[in-house]
């Protein structure tokens, strides 16, 4: 199988390892210019959300090829041109996300066949609804959000947080935890992408939250 990535170092060592176990390889892009050109039966692109600029050089691919976008912080409707919704899925591909064996992806036509996503190499296919925020990215950041309210509250610190949450909900990770293994910058977009949306007050980014992340965006 002729795969083609597109993505950060970070990613692309995710998908990496998941390809990897089930005997894949790929191609690492660095640039998608002449993409077309090239017969490739998956191409990913884990930093689409991020940016979309190589759109333009997508909709040349004609629909032999499964075109695999990240797509958390934005919904594929709103960029993606309706030529390219019968070989296109958009994917959860937050950092952390992309090594477990499910994948949590979303499709615009009923055209996708089954034997192009079964040649995807995860056990676990979890199709969810195109919207911003996905289903886990979306809960897992409100969890992260809400935790940032209280340890701006002074409830607790952050050990207390993260131990309670794994002790008394059995989470896998604590929201702090989890919010280093995913980034900062990706939980406030995240979380900022789904404010713009949908105007829902739960979505509204903790101070504190946004404090850090403006400062580990400082030049």
């Amino acid at each position: 199988m002729n795969i083609a990535v597109k993505g950060s170092q970070e990613r692309t060592i995710e998908l990496d390892g998941i390809l990897t176990s089930v005997g894949l390889s790929f191609t690492r892009l660095e640039s998608t210019k002449n993409i077309h050109s090239s017969k490739f039966d998956l191409i990913f692109d884990l930093n689409f959300d991020d940016d979309a600029s190589s759109l333009a050089d997508y909709a040349l691919l004609d629909a032999s090829s499964l075109l695999i976008l990240s797509s958390v912080k934005l919904q594929l409707e709103s960029v993606l041109p309706k030529a390219m919704w019968s070989h296109t899925i958009g994917i959860n591909a937050l950092p952390s996300f992309l090594k477990r064996t499910s994948l949590e992806y979303c499709a615009l036509s009923n055209e996708i066949s089954e034997e192009k996503l079964g040649s995807l190499p995860w056990k676990t296919l979890n199709k969810v609804d195109s919207r911003v925020g996905m289903i886990s990215p979306r809960v897992v950041c409100m969890i992260i959000n809400e935790a940032y309210f209280t340890l701006q509250e002074g409830t607790a610190n952050r050990n207390d947080i993260d131990l309670g949450m794994k002790l008394g909900t059995a989470y896998p990770h604590g929201p702090f935890e989890w919010c280093e293994m995913i980034g900062i910058k990706h939980v406030y977009e995240v979380l900022n992408a789904l404010y713009l949306d949908t105007h829902d007050d739960r979505y509204k980014i903790c101070s504190l939250l946004k404090t850090e992340y403006l400062k580990s965006q400082a030049i």
